[in-house]
């Protein structure tokens, strides 16, 4: 009888029950990564879960804000009590606004957005940092989702593309102090995977020059295979940004 696969590790990924975060936690969770699903609402975690099918890794449903210190240090307690340590941390739980000129930004929704896609992320990567570097043996890896907006904005997007070029300096400081604890921190940049957040592109979304058009998406799956890939490296290499795109999208060039 066939030996079944190892265990790869555990995984947490931030923003689970819907989208990119879905797709990449059920990802691991098939590739052999036990796997704690981490978003605001259980039953879309527990859903997710069911979807995944069985699996010979296991799969956890933790709800966590995690704009909120206390929850997201007992979504890394509740991981380590389950599986003894924490492997593999995907920073993916975000939120946007529609496309406003700033002086039209209401405050509460800046406070918001950086809430969860800068501090949330924070408070995530400096609970996993704190495990991998005391955990025996030491080690592990952060992987955070920066967007392609974390390079270029689209018209309109203050709040979340300022956030999303913050978790470029974060990847960045992240990969640096972990060196001596065998922590890799890299950045995966994502353009249009079709999600029902980004099914709005594929009608119409304003650009550059003023004009509302559609633009080309790709599966949603083309981004799990890549942080698949990145997670399967060994501890001694990093990818440390990595951008996957639909081709055809608007963002090289001038449009």
């Amino acid at each position: 009888m066939a030996s079944s696969r190892a265990i790869k590790g555990t995984a947490i990924v931030t923003g689970a029950g819907t989208g990119v975060g879905k797709s990449v936690a059920t990802a691991l969770l098939k590739e052999g990564w036990n796997t704690v699903f981490c978003g605001r609402r259980k039953p879309l975690l527990e859903q997710a879960i069911g979807e995944a099918g069985r699996t010979e890794a296991k799969a956890l449903a933790v709800a966590c804000d995690i704009g909120k210190p206390d929850e997201v240090d007992a979504l890394f307690a509740a991981t380590v009590q389950a599986f003894g340590r924490v492997d593999l941390l995907f920073n993916n739980a975000g939120i946007g606004y529609k496309s406003t000129p700033i002086d039209e930004i209401p405050v509460d929704v800046w406070n918001d957005i950086v809430a969860v896609n800068l501090t949330g992320s924070f408070l995530c990567a400096r609970a996993a940092f704190g495990a991998m570097r005391r955990q025996s043996p030491m080690g592990g890896r952060i992987i955070n989702n920066g967007s392609v907006s974390a390079t270029t904005p689209r018209p309109g997007s203050v709040p979340y593309t300022a956030t999303k070029h913050a978790i470029t300096g974060l990847t960045k400081t992240l990969a640096l102090d972990g060196r001596p604890y065998d922590i890799a921190c890299g950045q995966i940049d994502i353009g249009n995977a079709l999600t029902d957040m980004a099914r709005p592109m594929t009608v119409g979304v304003p650009q550059a020059n003023g004009t509302i058009a559609p633009e080309a998406v790709m599966d949603v799956q083309r981004v799990a295979d890549a942080v698949v890939h990145m997670a399967s490296l060994p501890l001694d290499a990093n990818v440390l940004f990595m951008t996957v795109m639909a081709t055809k999208m608007p963002f090289v060039g001038r449009g």
